[in-house]
């Protein structure tokens, strides 16, 4: 037998370890009852944030769908839309991951390997693009790895146009491009979205229909000005979550590990959603917080490792991962911006979401708790 040459491709980083720790200890966990098993729950994300509340959500039981940004334009994904034309999978293929029945079967981990001898291509993103080729159609090309996956919800890409992010910096800079944005040198302030073609992108519409429908909307976690935001610049979207009968969850991500975000606070990603079409329309918010917060709290979201001293570099797109855990940046929250954030209509739920042993990543455990506890909350104001 051939040896494998184990350099030839690698595997996508994601919380697969925990994930699959959180299903074994589930017949051993608090679960909701049945009624709240046929609340409706839709994620509104992308990169690798959306699939951790998707998996969430499916441990509980919610039926759940995913709404995705498609904005990407980095890595293979921005290769395949620049030279085939393609529709962005890379983040539909995250969240068809995050669906699938059975997150070991060896299709679905085949879907995450990145091939060093084909320019880093994911094989996921590959099929997608030659399915969308041989479709015709996009929506098409997700619904056949659905049933390749055995997916436990449906994935919708918020446009089907090709469009284009930009952003304007803290200090005044514009950047044009998704994969430019992220690893901005300084926040980002605002970021706009356009068609290929200049003209405002169009929604796709089962992406509205399932946001209008679901009992449960929850943005995140993820990057903030890349993966969350752009789905709620195409028209449609806000005002789908608007008409939706369903109570909103922000999931404040715990760390800066790009440079888009970089020394923001809680209060302000909630502000730059406010500032992006959300004002009023978020219900909950989720932060992190090692400690209750109190009057006397100083400003806490850190963790006990992984806090290291800033960066000094002027992007982190050509950083390793060593050197990027060694530059995060913790989000901080305080009593008083708690108050703030509540001021402005959201309840804010404050507890300690990092994993012990990746404390960048929301511990499966305590955010399935928290999600559990929102959903109650939900049901108890709707009663």
């Amino acid at each position: 037998m051939a040896i494998r040459k184990t350099d030839a491709f690698r595997v996508d980083p994601a919380a697969t370890a925990a994930f699959s720790a959180l299903k074994s200890a589930l017949p051993n966990l608090r679960s909701l009852d049945e009624s709240d098993r046929a609340l409706r729950a839709v994620v509104i994300g992308g990169g690798t944030g959306a699939p951790v509340s998707i998996r969430t959500l499916l441990s509980l039981g919610v039926q759940t769908s995913a709404v995705v940004a498609m904005a990407d334009d980095g890595g293979s994904t921005g290769v395949l839309r620049e030279e085939a034309d393609a529709t962005p999978p890379g983040d539909i293929r995250k969240c068809l991951v995050a669906f699938a029945k059975d997150p070991s079967d060896p299709l679905v981990r085949a879907l995450k390997y990145r091939f060093a001898v084909a320019r880093d291509h994911a094989l996921g993103n590959l099929l997608l693009t030659a399915l969308e080729d041989a479709c015709g159609s996009f929506p098409d090309a997700i619904a056949i790895c659905e049933r390749l996956v055995n997916a436990q919800g449906h994935v919708y890409p918020s446009t089907l146009d090709h469009v284009v992010l930009s952003a304007r910096t803290q200090d005044g800079r514009v950047l044009d491009g998704q994969a430019v944005a992220c690893h901005s040198r300084t926040a980002l302030e605002s970021v706009w979205l356009a068609a290929e073609d200049g003209r405002p992108p169009r929604p796709y519409e089962p992406a509205c229909q399932a946001i209008r429908e679901a009992d449960l909307i929850v943005l995140g976690p993820g990057s903030l000005f890349t993966s969350i935001i752009p789905n709620l610049l195409i028209p449609g979207i806000v005002e789908a979550i608007r008409e939706s009968r369903g109570r909103v969850l922000f999931v404040c991500a715990l760390a800066d590990v790009q440079g888009e975000t970089w020394g923001l606070t809680a209060r302000e990603h909630f502000e730059a959603l406010a500032a992006h079409g959300m004002e009023g329309l978020i219900d909950y918010m989720l932060v992190h917080s090692k400690v209750p917060l109190r009057a006397e709290s100083p400003a806490t979201g850190s963790f006990a490792a992984l806090s290291g001293a800033d960066l000094e570099h002027a992007s982190t797109s050509d950083l390793n991962d060593t050197q990027l855990t060694r530059g995060v940046r913790p989000i901080s929250i305080s009593y008083a911006d708690l108050l703030a954030i509540q001021s402005r209509g959201p309840i804010v739920i404050s507890r300690n979401l990092a994993d012990a042993e990746r404390p960048t990543w929301h511990s499966p455990f305590a955010l399935r708790d928290a999600f559990q506890n929102v959903i109650k909350l939900s049901r108890a104001r709707r009663g």
